[in-house]
């Protein structure tokens, strides 16, 4: 019971939710921001149970205007399928909220305007989610998708650049359909924001999910994928081809022929804890 009512505590509101609550009062759609608040906050409580099922740390719960972030300290080093379960948890409430307000409203407890209300409501929150835009869960799909088969560093790159065009697409057909909706402008400014500061702190992350890996904080990596490496290639260079979900056996060549192999850890250890940052694989090779 504690737990949750911990998880309840990091649940916190984005100045922009106020601004749209300001403005629904102004027009007199009180009921409706009532409704979206709720399903909004189903929605990402959904993710918040699944990531606390699996003993993710979660440091906030941030309710935005149409959706929300679920913010963790789980930097890329849990397995692709519980992160794709901790993603999908939130759009997956739609469809029991769907379907009790069916049904509610069939057994005449929902009278016709509040249930059309609850339902344009629903399907807003669970189509503006799926918009491939990181920090969204599309944009979250998107990039497990990308994981699968590109380094970490590459697709969370690609990640940002494919997020950047779905916005513009996004972005420019709302102002063909809606351009005077102040909520679409504050998600969508939300989201260029959000997408700035990504980039702006990608290898920020990237050494976080480096650091997570060497020190063995996230769930034990049970597939191997060997890398061939020249002996001459920096210590970054080789640790940008690090991928999620597997561990990496390194085969270091010279001139096309095998010189010796390496662990991924004697290169973690070599760049964090001795700080040969510009070190070569050649040159910590006969140090183990």
């Amino acid at each position: 019971m504690n737990d949750w009512v911990a998880l309840g505590r990091k649940i916190r509101i984005h100045p922009l939710f106020w601004l749209v609550a300001a403005a629904s009062i102004a027009i007199a759609q009180f009921q409706e921001l009532l409704i979206l608040f709720a399903i909004v906050m189903v929605h990402e409580m959904g993710h918040a149970t699944a990531a606390h099922f699996f003993s993710w740390r979660i440091r906030k719960i941030v309710i935005l205007p149409f959706g929300g972030v679920a913010e963790t300290d789980e930097h890329g080093n849990r397995p692709l399928k519980e992160e794709l379960i901790v993603t999908i948890a939130g759009p997956f409430q739609h469809v029991w909220i769907g379907l009790c307000a069916y049904l509610l409203h069939q057994a005449q407890v929902l009278p016709p305007g509040l249930y059309g209300q609850i339902m344009e409501a629903n399907l807003t929150v669970l189509l503006f989610n799926l918009i491939p835009v990181w920090p969204l869960d599309g944009g979250k799909i998107m990039n497990l998708a990308f994981s699968m088969y590109l380094p970490f560093l590459k697709a969370f790159r690609l990640t940002v650049y494919s997020s950047l065009a779905a916005l513009l697409v996004f972005h420019c057909t709302a102002l063909w359909l809606t351009p005077a909706n102040l909520s679409i402008w504050a998600v969508v400014l939300y989201l260029y924001v959000s997408l700035w500061k990504e980039w702006k702190q990608l290898y920020f992350v990237f050494m976080r999910f480096l650091l997570e890996r060497y020190y063995g904080k996230g769930d034990p990596l049970r597939y191997l994928k060997t890398l061939q490496v020249e002996g001459n290639a920096y210590l970054y260079e080789v640790l940008e081809n690090f991928k999620r979900g597997c561990k990496h056996p390194l085969i270091v060549l010279q001139n096309g022929i095998e010189i010796g192999q390496l662990d991924e850890n004697e290169l973690l250890h070599a760049y964090f804890s001795e700080k040969q940052t510009h070190a070569k694989v050649k040159d910590i090779m006969y140090s183990y």
